[in-house]
């Protein structure tokens, strides 16, 4: 009889304690909250730059809406990559798809308050 099985099914029965039980899409997001805009310090999670996440957690299927501030920035052609690879290190990604998208255009509107907070807009 294991002494600490009370615990283990405690820290198993809430959502985010450890890896085993958070659902893939939570990882999947933690992972973009460690992506940072190369010109701004923050997230792109947070900087309102992910449009949409399609997580289909049965196959390790990841798409990623999402998009820049500007269509100018000079990392246009390179930064889907470096958030693809974000992805693919979270345990249970199998594929990832990432497409740049320009409508709507980002706008300060779409960041979080965090976001907004970090940059002392608020």
């Amino acid at each position: 009889m294991d002494p600490f099985n009370w615990l283990k099914r405690a820290e198993a029965a809430q959502p985010g304690c450890g890896a085993a039980t958070e659902r893939l899409e939570e990882r999947v997001i933690d992972a973009l909250h460690t992506v940072f805009d190369p010109e701004i310090p923050v997230n792109i999670y947070d900087l309102g730059l992910v449009y949409s996440l399609d997580v289909d957690e049965a196959e390790g299927r990841v798409e990623v809406r999402m998009t820049l501030t500007a269509p100018g920035c000079p990392v246009a052609q390179t930064f889907p990559a470096t958030v693809e690879d974000a992805v693919f290190s979270v345990s249970g990604v199998n594929d990832v798809h990432v497409a740049l998208v320009w409508d709507p255009p980002w706008s300060r509107e779409r960041m979080s308050d965090a976001a907004r907070l970090q940059l002392g807009m608020l």
